[in-house]
């Protein structure tokens, strides 16, 4: 690999992202699927690429490809907590409770269901891996970022085919998420599960008037609240600033990486992105408590991260291994199938027992994360509850301080398969369960 290749390849890359733009823009259809361009560009990129029918680029560009994902994985963890203001615990746990509840109940579900299929099923009839048991967890709950950035821990633990499973489901998820969502909101309408159904909620009336929960003024209130004290003077450009932030966060993780390997060799398999959450939220608390949280901006760390997450899906996607899909079509299959039929139970049999209020709209935007992506759960709760009447929005962030740590790409879905390669699959479902 030469520096010719890297920048070939981040060419290509950027001319399919172009490419997949305009396809998004003129294709009702892509639209209407909730394709993001990140996924349509790296599909394009699979057909061009060793494998596809127009094989265009050659081996060495999708080399540096396969290997971009995981250095990626790490600098979008790193933003998570970066220029958040953290609520205290109190205000937290009582915001974000249920919710977060429900999402570990589908999480370790997802492990459960996986588990008791791969050791009843695929095991003893196709000799599956037991890693298999994973792969809904880390596809639907984790995304594709997570997907991509678990290879080299499948490679290390004995399973290579696990990252190309695992970016499969993860593109199944968020199809099935946008489809599946769809018709639940349909049938939540036609049964009167929706909010704005039942009666129109007193706490969203402010004088007349309802109380606005969109974007933009969430957003333009964070920027007001972290504008820099004008006794400050910075020189590095603001998006300069808080990328070296992450980067230092990204570092961060590195250290604690090696430290545990050296108290415990055992963890080698361990990848970083997860420990650069960790570094990030170290920074955040330190910025906090020197009183100059202004430096982190929410802004540009999620710009930062959006960047990164569309480079990774787009490069994950077109160095996908095809011919290690095929070889474990019928068992990914079953999984996949297994997976979406414990998130539809979820929101029609847990989630109307568990929430006192708004239970379909807090059980939807869950099933679109856990089953595609965080952004796909907005999607579906901008369907069920177009003017904010729930007032769910706020529980399902708050939320995620609580539950990206541990799963849908946090501790828990890093150590899962190191649990189950070191006690079995059969005691490590049970463990999990």
């Amino acid at each position: 690999m030469t520096v010719y290749d890297v920048l070939v390849a981040f060419a290509v890359l950027s001319l399919l992202l172009l490419i997949a733009l305009a396809l998004r823009q003129r294709l009702a259809l892509l639209r209407q699927l909730g394709l993001p361009e990140a996924l349509i560009a790296g599909l394009l990129g699979l057909a061009v690429g060793p494998y596809g029918p127009v094989q265009l680029v050659p081996d060495t560009v999708v080399e540096v490809w396969a290997q971009a994902p995981a250095a990626l994985i790490a600098l979008v963890f790193a933003t998570l907590f970066l220029g958040q203001r953290l609520p205290s615990p109190q205000r937290l746990w009582q915001r974000a409770a249920h919710q977060t509840a429900f999402s570990m109940v589908i999480g370790f579900g997802q492990y459960l269901v996986a588990g008791i299929v791969v050791l009843a099923l695929l095991q003893p009839l196709l000799g599956s891996h037991p890693l298999m048991a994973t792969l809904v967890e880390v596809g639907f709950e984790g995304g594709h970022g997570t997907a991509a950035g678990m290879g080299r821990t499948y490679t290390d633990l004995g399973f290579p085919a696990g990252r190309t499973l695992a970016l499969a489901m993860a593109t199944v998820g968020v199809i099935a998420s946008v489809l599946l969502g769809t018709v639940l909101v349909l049938v939540g309408q036609a049964r009167s599960w929706l909010l704005r159904h039942r009666h129109r909620s007193p706490a969203a009336l402010v004088g007349g008037r309802k109380e606005s929960f969109g974007a933009k003024e969430r957003l333009a209130a964070e920027e007001a609240a972290g504008l820099i004290p004008a006794h400050q003077v910075i020189s590095l450009d603001v998006l300069t600033l808080n990328l070296c932030l992450a980067g230092v966060a990204v570092g961060i993780g590195v250290v604690i990486k090696q430290a545990i390997v050296q108290i415990a060799p055992l963890f080698e398999a361990v990848p970083v992105f997860p420990l650069a959450m960790v570094g990030g939220l170290l920074i955040q608390l330190l910025l906090q408590k020197l009183n100059q949280p202004f430096l982190a901006s929410a802004t540009d760390q999620a710009s930062i991260a959006s960047l990164a997450m569309d480079v990774l899906i787009t490069a994950a996607m077109a160095s996908l291994n095809l011919p290690l899909l095929a070889d474990n079509l019928l068992p990914f299959t079953l999984l996949a199938l297994t997976g979406l039929t414990w998130n539809v139970l979820m929101v029609l049999v847990l989630a109307p027992r568990l929430f006192s209020d708004a239970w379909f709209e807090r059980a939807i935007a869950d099933f679109g994360q856990a089953t595609g992506s965080t952004a796909n759960g907005l999607l579906l709760l901008r369907m069920a509850d177009p003017m904010g009447h729930s007032h769910v929005m706020e529980a399902f962030s708050f939320k995620q301080l609580l539950f990206e740590p541990f799963l849908g790409g946090g501790l828990i879905t890093v150590f899962a398969p190191l649990a189950i390669n070191a006690m079995g699959l059969g005691r490590s479902t049970t463990t999990l369960e």
